[in-house]
C-alpha cells in the first residue's frame, strides 16, 4: 500500500466519520425541536411558571439578617484564627 493510498483512504474515512457526527447533530436538533412542540402542545412547561408565581417570596426579618451578619462574622474569626 503506497503513501497515497494511505492518505486517499484516511481523507475518505475522515470525511465519512465527520458526516457521521454531523447526521447525528442534525437528528438530534430536529428530536430536540420535535420534543420542545411535545412539550408546549401539552402545556407541560407551563406547570412549572404557575408553582413558582403562585408562591410568595418570604421577606427575612431583620432578627434573621442579624443571626446571618453574626454567622458569617464568626466564621470570619474562626478563619482568621487559623
Amino acid at each position: 500500500m503506497t503513501v497515497s493510498d494511505m492518505l486517499s483512504q484516511s481523507g475518505i474515512l475522515t470525511l465519512l466519520g465527520m458526516g457521521v457526527v454531523f447526521t447525528f447533530i442534525i437528528i438530534m436538533i430536529c428530536f430536540m425541536g420535535l420534543l420542545h412542540a411535545v412539550v408546549h402542545a401539552f402545556k407541560w412547561d407551563k406547570k412549572d411558571e404557575e408553582k413558582a408565581a403562585s408562591a410568595a417570596p418570604v421577606q427575612a426579618s431583620s432578627a434573621d439578617n442579624g443571626a446571618v451578619v453574626a454567622a458569617i462574622a464568626a466564621a470570619i474569626h474562626e478563619k482568621e484564627s487559623l
